[in-house]
């Protein structure tokens, strides 16, 4: 099937071809084990077995084009400070340490489509696939997923909207990202809504007492601060995402001890919800860094994607 949308290039060469080719070096299915995977993550996907996850959520690079930073600072009080806090206050700060990566991708979909056909592949048949992006590539994303999953298979749009950050005096301030839900088995997929955290009405004396006081089911637009950046939960990775969010997906389309997959995982917040609810989980990231965050805060084993443990992180990710 060929899709087109006018001129742009990206999709007037885009033909389904069916599933992508691997190497079959990489093709013996190994055994489901708890942990995080340092390389790229479609080495370690396409030796995972056939319908193992019950949830699968990626936060994949957005392809803005830009060097993305964390920047970690530390302050002290000085009258003769930089900053000003709580009650006029003075603080001078110090740079502690820095974090970054490269967020640009000359063909993303040509990059990300064979990891999405993976994916499709490792759900189970009531799995659900979350897919995290923002605005610059969200519609072209919506298009490849429908190609993936299949138009029917779409469940819903979730816009996660935040309050926080610079605003353009040119444009509407861009302060949303998308993520798009499909479905493997539009008939049989797992969605737990009444184990969803609820939250407060906005207009409590509209919806009587006992409804106000259980809150209610959140609706697909999610209102939720990001993480702080001084808060206990930074792990001081650039694009970290609130535990929050991910603790609500994994809610609503896992049960207790079901399998979860995030091979974009970056500090590793889908593996922490997971953790606290009581599911198992696979975590990949290519980053060395990324999995020396997630190692010291999950504490769980460091492996190659062929399964191989390690023990030191290497300067770069391992060859399979």
């Amino acid at each position: 099937m060929l899709l087109g949308l006018g001129r742009d290039s990206r999709w007037r060469r885009r033909v389904s071809l069916g599933p992508p080719v691997v190497s079959r070096a990489y093709t013996q299915a190994c055994v489901l084990r708890q942990g995080i995977h340092l390389g790229d993550n479609l080495e370690l996907l396409a030796r995972l077995p056939d319908r193992s996850f019950t949830l699968i959520y990626v936060d994949p690079p957005f392809n803005t084009g830009r060097m993305q930073r964390r920047l970690t600072l530390s302050t002290t009080r000085d009258p003769a400070g930089d900053r000003t806090g709580f009650g006029g206050a003075r603080y001078r700060s110090e740079p502690v340490s820095s974090r970054s990566y490269l967020d640009r991708y000359d063909d993303y979909l040509a990059f990300i489509e064979p990891r999405l056909r993976e994916a499709r592949r490792l759900l189970c048949e009531d799995g659900t696939f979350y897919f995290h992006i923002d605005y610059r590539e969200a519609h072209y994303c919506k298009l490849l997923l429908d190609e993936v999953f299949g138009r029917e298979a779409f469940l819903n749009e979730i816009i996660w909207a935040y309050d926080y950050g610079g605003r353009s005096r040119r444009r509407w301030p861009a302060k949303h990202d998308t993520i798009l839900v499909y479905v493997k088995d539009p008939n049989s997929y797992f969605f737990d809504c009444e184990a969803v955290d609820r939250e407060p009405y906005m207009a409590p004396g509209l919806a009587g007492a006992e409804k106000a006081a259980r809150g209610k089911l959140p609706t697909d637009v999610w209102w939720h601060t990001i993480v702080s950046p001084t808060g206990s939960e930074k792990t001081g990775y650039p694009s970290q995402k609130p535990l929050g969010v991910l603790r609500r997906i994994v809610q609503a389309s896992s049960r207790e001890n079901d399998w979860c997959l995030d091979f974009f995982a970056g500090s590793g917040t889908l593996g922490a919800a997971a953790l606290a609810l009581g599911r198992r989980c696979v975590l990949c990231d290519s980053s060395s860094e990324a999995v020396e965050i997630m190692r010291a805060r999950l504490g769980l084993p460091v492996m190659t994607t062929a399964g191989k443990p390690l023990h030191r992180m290497p300067l770069k990710a391992p060859r399979s």
